[in-house]
């Protein structure tokens, strides 16, 4: 793996918002319609920001989990109301443009979250956990896609990175271009955990990996890993402890337990620029895109009305 690995705009990703028209006047309602914030004629509520925090914490949650996904909600602190004024910025620049979204691309997107979940009912438990139903988040991937498409237009058009700054970066860089030992393996995996125990069992009682696979109709993976901290430690310790042919014990992964074997040991080298050249030109890219959106926003925040309360 490339250690020096190019940064995302995660706050185009991660950050939205999206306004809720109030629809009770019960007492509990007053805190959360609040007025934190206006930009120009938009009013920002303590109900808004709670949305999105509460919708950023579902985002964040596919790569982390407990203490760490909270400690990171934590760690972004003030700087999520600015974000939230930004997205505003962004979103009434996309209105203007009069940009358009395809409403299928938002159902498709839909889809595919809901498909990390067991069931619809699980789905739904989820967002009401935070308060949310399946609308507020259609609201949020529109807005996310209706921003995305004004900063590729005003923003993402000036970015240009040349062949020159591709190779002179390499050259300042070479050692975050050195690729660690590698591993190939082909991996197996099985929904019940006794019909692995048995396929493992036969190949330590000698039988060839290739006569189980065969046998029992097994589909197998290619997969080629580092020692990078980017597999979850038990698994990494087991595939970096096998000789060449050596197989793990079935381990499970999620609702899955797989058997590896290994089939040859990549060693360590120094990347060549023309295999580096798509990482850099990508670190390159994202560096020159959080600089010219800044200057944007600076440039649409000179004539914007911003009041935080």
């Amino acid at each position: 793996m490339v250690k020096y690995k190019a940064q995302s705009l995660k706050f185009l990703v991660l950050s939205f918002s999206f306004a809720f028209l109030a629809f009770s006047f019960r007492l509990p309602c007053f805190a959360q319609d609040k007025i934190v914030a206006i930009v120009n004629d938009d009013v920002i509520t303590q109900k808004d920001l709670n949305d999105f925090i509460n919708i950023l914490r579902i985002q964040l949650s596919e790569e982390l989990q407990g203490k760490e996904l909270e400690a990171k909600i934590q760690s972004l602190g003030s700087d999520l109301l600015n974000r939230l004024i930004e997205d505003r910025l962004i979103l009434q620049e996309a209105k203007k443009e009069k940009v358009q979204i395809n409403e299928a691309v938002i159902k498709e997107k839909i889809a595919e979250i809901k498909k990390k979940y067991p069931s619809e009912e699980d789905f739904n438990y989820d967002l009401a956990k935070q308060g949310l139903v399946q609308a507020d988040l259609e609201a949020k991937i529109r807005d996310q896609h209706l921003m995305r498409s004004i900063v590729d237009r005003k923003v993402r058009s000036r970015v240009v990175i040349s062949p020159n700054e591709i190779a002179d970066f390499y050259e300042r860089s070479k050692e975050k271009f050195i690729l660690p030992v590698q591993r190939e393996l082909e991996v197996v995996g099985f929904k019940d955990k006794s019909l692995a125990q048995e396929a493992y069992d036969d190949i330590e009682a000698g039988k060839s990996w290739e006569d189980v696979v065969k046998n029992r109709l097994l589909n197998t993976d290619n997969i080629l890993v580092a020692q990078d901290g980017q597999l979850r430690k038990d698994v990494e310790d087991a595939l970096f402890k096998l000789n060449i042919d050596e197989v793990t014990a079935p381990l499970k992964v999620e609702e899955t337990y797989y058997i590896f074997r290994l089939n040859n040991i990549i060693p360590s080298r120094q990347q060549t620029l023309a295999e580096a050249q798509g990482a850099i030109r990508n670190f390159l890219g994202n560096e020159k895109m959080q600089k010219e959106l800044s200057k944007w926003l600076d440039e649409i925040k000179k004539q914007t009305y911003i009041k935080i309360l």
